[in-house]
């Protein structure tokens, strides 16, 4: 039986990958708004920015919520499998609350697909995993008409799209065209095969993986794919601490291809998730906050270290996942400070960088810093 969850203190620049949140974490939790008393940490702070103090409204505190408890419990039962990840648990469970989907980048071998397979484990969906290959063709995600010889018509044959979490392992190892399979199905949840439309199942995510597209063999997604991905989740490798404490639970015979025997078991289902969006829908978001979401965003299109700005999906991407952020930590409006802490994964893959800006060192995730720093945040 797991233990509640219990309130990390992350390093300065935690790890992540098979040990640890991914780089820019939030460093606790966002102060408390105002002059109201503190808000108590919560596990699992979703990959963020530095997070800095703004005012806002007086604390409000939302009822007790039993689904709001279940999906929390993820983070112990992930952690059974994965040494850390907490943030990138956290960011899963966001992006399933606003129907979205998250792209978790690292090099080989720092438990990426161990983490979404755990995950899986702790939830009671439907999953099925594809391995992106460059042979890869769109029939084999979505699916296709066959034949029957028996009875001279066609039968289509559902791809492995239709399921509730698909994980798309190593995503960009297949060309253009394989990844193009997947636009329709994540953005409007249906197929199209022959001129027939078929609807996916309810709720819908994918989780992608990929390597970093400087490693050979790799193919960048196109810009359309990334503004599809409402976080990217960057993995890092882990800390000598973590990493020893990954070897201690491999000598103790951990098994990362039996999750069963490391204690890995449903804590959360459909009915929690359904039951999560409904109470997220009466979130406070003031019109100050909603106004400080589109600065941000029209501040990346206007960066002159940016040849690509965030698009509108964008914002509304960033105000989703703000919400359903406020709402695990259990208040009943979102502040500034949400907005901040929810920018670096829901915004570095909407930018594209000027050559001259990649030359000069300069990173997406630089630039996103650089505009919550002036950006004036409403009182």
């Amino acid at each position: 039986m797991s233990t509640p969850a219990r309130p990390p203190v992350p390093p300065q620049q935690p790890p992540a990958g098979h040990g640890g949140p991914p780089p820019h974490s939030t460093v606790g939790q966002p102060p408390a708004p105002g002059s109201g008393p503190p808000v108590p940490p919560q596990p699992g702070g979703p990959p963020g920015g530095p997070v800095r103090q703004a005012s806002g409204p007086p604390r409000g505190d939302a009822p007790p919520s039993p689904a709001r408890d279940a999906l929390n419990l993820l983070r112990d039962e992930v952690g059974k499998a994965v040494v850390g990840q907490s943030s990138a648990v956290t960011s899963m469970i966001i992006a399933l609350l606003c129907r979205g989907h998250v792209l978790f980048e690292g090099v080989p071998g720092t438990a990426k697909t161990l983490l979404v397979r755990s995950f899986c484990a702790a939830l009671q969906l439907d999953t099925k995993r594809i391995q992106f290959t460059p042979d890869l063709m769109p029939g084999d995600i979505t699916g296709s008409q066959i034949y029957d010889a028996r009875t001279g018509e066609f039968h289509f044959r559902e791809g492995p799209v239709f399921t509730n979490l698909l994980l798309a392992d190593e995503i960009n190892r297949t060309p253009p065209k394989s990844q193009s399979a997947l636009l329709e199905a994540m953005e409007e949840r249906q197929v199209s095969v022959d001129g027939d439309t078929r609807l996916l199942p309810d709720p819908f995510l994918v989780a992608a993986t990929q390597n970093p597209v400087e490693f050979e063999g790799t193919y960048p997604l196109p810009e359309a794919q990334l503004d599809r991905f409402l976080m990217k989740v960057r993995i890092d490798l882990p800390e000598r601490d973590t990493e020893i404490e990954v070897l201690r639970r491999h000598a103790e015979g951990f098994d990362p291809r039996d999750l069963t025997a490391a204690g890995v078991r449903p804590v959360a289902s459909p009915d929690d998730l359904v039951s999560a969006q409904q109470e997220i829908a009466p979130t406070l978001v003031q019109p100050q906050v909603l106004a400080y979401i589109v600065d941000v965003v029209r501040a990346t299109r206007m960066s002159p270290s940016l040849q690509i700005g965030v698009s509108p999906r964008g914002a509304t991407s960033l105000l989703r996942a703000a919400r359903a952020w406020a709402w695990l930590q259990a208040r009943t409006y979102v502040s500034p400070d949400d907005v901040k802490t929810l920018a670096f994964p829901t915004l570095r893959h909407r930018v594209v960088l000027r050559p001259e800006a990649e030359m000069e060192g300069i990173s997406a995730d630089s630039v996103i810093e650089s505009i919550l720093a002036t950006v004036p945040v409403p009182r």
